[in-house]
């Protein structure tokens, strides 16, 4: 049971990265590689504070900023030096690992022992239970705030970038800035999850992001595929949908665990589990 249980805390955690997959793949239709760098310095930068001893009220609001400027610069390098999106990825995600490597001065920082979000409050005494309670609050809060960003009127515009650039571009709305903000949104929200993470399990690793982009990019295709099977059109169900895709696929790895798999073969086996969402849709649709 503590082993899905720990699988469930991991999906909360990975909310963020879904999240931002979401708004980078499906609504401005970037693939974005910067999620495997801005993954580890979300955790880079929580761990260095939390051993500095900051307030928790300082290090969230600098871990969304230090995502926002790394997604930032990947969609500079995008819009303003018409550089392939996927390859300004790739080149932020590179830098990034020289930038975590340098803000954390080693390869690994623990933070176990060390005040943190998952102690800040004590719900139940049962310290796996504390943490879901409060992830629940924190990721209930995080799906409030991006639903109402998405259904106002600058909401409208990003999605509407996404869906049809020459339109909203002869409307007047600035598309290059639009890129820019959206890419750096989804950026703070992967730093977050990184944040998270960090804390949950007690350390972060230079390593840590390496691959991460495919836990989000299974989730949201997870939740893509429920949504396009029933024709959702609500941004609030498509949210929900999305970080239940999260959910889902730590509990399929966690399964594969539990039959005695390889732990050394997981990243084939998540791998072979996103070929499968992808491709069955498909064969699905093609079959006469």
């Amino acid at each position: 049971m503590d082993f899905y249980l720990t699988a469930l805390l991991q999906g909360l955690c990975f909310a963020g990265i879904a999240f931002g997959i979401y708004l980078s793949m499906k609504i401005f239709n970037i693939p974005d590689i910067t999620t495997d760098g801005s993954y580890t310095l979300g955790g880079v930068v929580s761990a260095v504070m939390i051993t500095h001893h900051q307030p928790g009220y300082i290090i969230l609001p600098a871990v969304m900023a230090a995502g926002a400027i790394a997604g930032a610069c990947t969609g500079i390098i995008h819009t303003k030096l018409k550089i392939n999106a996927l390859l300004a990825g790739i080149l932020v995600m590179t830098a990034l690992y020289s930038v975590n490597l340098t803000i954390m001065g080693r390869s690994n920082l623990p933070v176990l022992n060390l005040p943190t979000i998952f102690s800040a409050l004590h719900v139940v005494t049962d310290e796996n239970l504390n943490s879901l309670v409060i992830l629940i609050v924190f990721v209930t809060v995080l799906t409030l705030v991006i639903g109402y960003l998405l259904k106002t009127d600058f909401g409208i515009a990003m999605r509407a970038t996404g869906n049809s650039e020459p339109m909203i571009r002869a409307l007047g709305v600035n598309t290059d800035r639009m890129k820019i903000i959206g890419l750096a949104l989804a950026n703070a929200l992967t730093a977050l999850s990184g944040y998270l993470i960090t804390q949950l399990q007690g350390f972060a690793d230079i390593s840590m992001g390496i691959g991460i982009v495919i836990i989000g990019l299974g989730s949201v295709i997870i939740g893509e595929t429920i949504i396009n099977w029933l024709q959702i059109t609500s941004v609030w169900l498509s949210l929900l949908l999305v970080l239940t895709g999260a959910i889902v696929f730590q509990f399929v790895l966690a399964f594969t665990l539990s039959i005695g798999v390889d732990a050394n073969l997981l990243k084939l086996v998540t791998a072979a589990f996103v070929l499968v969402i992808v491709g069955l849709p498909r064969l699905i649709s093609n079959r006469p």
